[in-house]
């Protein structure tokens, strides 16, 4: 259970790591916090006899869903925070990953989701420059 636990917190913190270099919302804490629990309620939640490993994980994606909404939604009319939204949900699913004892699954899954962050979104920021650049046709 502890390396459940110790995972699930790691992988949070590398995720939210990235995002607090990046100077995102729900950085460091926030996402240690949110895999760490998800893997209690799973751990909880199919521990005992009649626990249903399926209806726990429902629930935790509907929490990630309502966290990332608060990251989305902000007073004006603008749209942001997709990017942070979708890896607090992925984290949730990492975190309950490891509360199943899926550790392979939760450390591929976070490999995955790191490289997305990382090499994606520098690649996604050059790509929209030469698109802009070629619009304004220099």
């Amino acid at each position: 259970m502890i390396v459940r636990l110790l995972l699930a917190a790691a992988i949070g913190g590398l995720l939210g790591a990235e995002r607090e270099i990046r100077h995102k919302n729900a950085g460091f804490r926030t996402n240690i916090l949110i895999g760490l629990g998800a893997c209690i309620f799973t751990i909880v939640g199919t521990s005992f006899p009649s626990g249903d490993p399926s209806r726990v994980t429902a629930q935790i994606v509907t929490a990630a869903g309502f966290l990332g909404a608060g990251v989305i939604l902000h007073g004006d009319a603008s749209v942001r925070g997709m990017t942070t939204a979708a890896m607090m949900w992925v984290n949730a699913s990492l975190g309950a990953a490891a509360g199943l004892g899926r550790l392979r699954l939760a450390i591929i899954g976070a490999v995955l989701a790191l490289a997305v962050l990382l090499i994606l979104g520098p690649l996604e920021r050059q790509v929209e420059v030469r698109l802009n650049h070629d619009e304004d046709g220099h």
